[in-house]
């Protein structure tokens, strides 16, 4: 192993790079993709099993938030005023899942 290999590894972490990879995804596709959930759901069985409460949290909240932001993709983004139920969705079920995020990750004990 030389450094000229761990720099080229080492590229992919580059924020252009990361951004432009970020921009090709789409969430829509992703979160329809059965492959994408059976493995999401496969690696948060494991964790449960195995006790890795964090890698856990990342799982359903990295899940959850693709499949709020489709959600709310599809009902449309238009927001003519500020009492948009498209709106009032988006910030209910974000809160909810911060929450559950906290509550698993600090409060919550084994």
């Amino acid at each position: 192993m030389d450094f000229g290999s761990i720099g080229q590894a080492l590229n992919f972490f580059e924020t252009g790079w990361v951004v432009k990879r970020l921009h090709e995804l789409n969430v829509e596709a992703l979160i329809r993709n059965p492959a994408f959930l059976g493995g999401m759901a496969a690696v948060a069985v494991i964790a449960l099993f195995m006790r890795w409460r964090v890698l856990l949290v990342t799982v359903l909240s990295v899940v959850g938030f693709a499949g709020l932001v489709t959600y709310t993709l599809r009902q449309g983004t238009d927001v003519a005023n500020m009492h948009s139920d498209n709106v009032f969705v988006f910030i209910v079920a974000g809160v909810a899942i911060i929450f559950f995020v906290i509550y698993l990750l600090f409060i919550r004990g084994d």
